[in-house]
C-alpha cells in the first residue's frame, strides 16, 4: 500500500453517515437484557423476597456477594419465608454482570436495572449494602448521588426472565410464570419464538437424526422384539 492510499480510506468515511453519539449528551437505547446495577425487590404487599438462602453468593464467579440470612421474627417478618437476607453486599469492584445471581435466585429477589453509569471517589461506597440495595416503599430503586439513573432504567429488568418460551413449547407463550413486584405488579412476559419457527426447527433435528436406511433391508430383516437371541 502506498502513501496516499492510507488516505483514501479516510476520505471515504468523511462522506459516510456517522455512527459515533455524543456520549455523555446522547445516549444508545439499552437492549431489553441489558445488565446492569443490581436491585432487592419486594412482593406487592411490601415483604422482601429475599430469604438469606446464599445462592447468589454460592454462584457468583466473582466472590463479589456476601449474604448473611437470619431468622424471621415471630412478630414483625420481613420476609415469607422462614428467614430473610440480614446481610447483604455486592462488591462493584467485583461484580462482572454475569447475571448468574438473578438465575441462581429461587424468588426472584435479585434482579439487574439498566442503570451502569456510576463511579466511586472511595471504595467504600463501591461495596452496595442492603440498605441501598433494597428498593423504597414505592418498589423503586434507590437513586445513589454518584448513580446515572435515566428514564426507563428500572423499567424493565432482567429481560431473559420473562422469555416465557425462548427454546420450549410455545403452550407457554406469553403466560407469567413468576410473581408481581411493589411498584410495578407483574411484569409484561418478554415473547419468545414463534410457534412456526419452534415447528421448522423440530423437522430439522428429526430429519437429522432419522436413521439413513442403508443395510437394513439386505440379508438382515427386521428384528423381532421376542427373539432372545441364539437358542431360543
Amino acid at each position: 500500500m502506498g502513501f496516499t492510499d492510507g488516505f483514501k480510506i479516510t476520505f471515504k468515511t468523511m462522506f459516510e453517515d456517522k455512527v459515533t453519539t455524543r456520549y455523555p449528551h446522547e445516549k444508545r437505547p439499552k437492549p431489553e437484557r441489558f445488565h446492569g446495577r443490581h436491585v432487592l425487590n419486594r412482593y406487592e404487599d411490601g415483604m422482601e423476597k429475599c430469604i438469606g438462602c446464599e445462592l447468589c453468593a454460592g454462584v457468583c464467579p466473582a466472590k463479589c456477594i456476601y449474604v448473611r440470612g437470619r431468622d424471621n421474627p415471630e412478630d414483625a417478618p420481613v420476609s415469607p419465608g422462614e428467614r430473610y437476607g440480614f446481610v447483604y453486599e455486592i462488591n462493584y469492584l467485583r461484580c462482572i454482570h454475569c447475571d448468574l445471581c438473578v438465575e441462581a435466585c429461587p424468588t426472584e429477589a435479585i434482579t439487574e436495572s439498566k442503570m451502569f453509569e456510576f463511579s466511586f471517589t472511595n471504595r467504600r461506597d463501591a461495596i452496595y449494602t442492603k440498605a441501598e440495595l433494597v428498593v423504597d416503599d414505592d418498589g423503586r430503586p434507590r437513586e445513589l448521588p454518584w448513580e446515572d439513573w435515566r428514564p426507563g432504567d428500572d423499567t424493565d429488568t432482567s429481560g431473559w426472565m420473562r422469555a416465557t418460551s425462548p427454546a420450549g413449547s410455545p403452550l407457554y407463550e406469553d403466560r407469567p410464570l413468576w410473581s408481581g413486584e411493589l411498584g410495578y405488579g407483574v411484569r409484561e412476559p418478554e415473547g419468545g419464538q414463534p410457534l412456526e419457527e419452534i415447528e421448522r426447527q423440530e423437522r430439522v433435528a428429526a430429519a437429522l437424526h432419522a436413521p439413513s436406511g442403508h443395510g437394513h433391508d439386505a440379508g438382515h430383516g427386521h428384528d423381532d422384539p421376542h427373539d432372545d437371541g441364539p437358542g431360543h
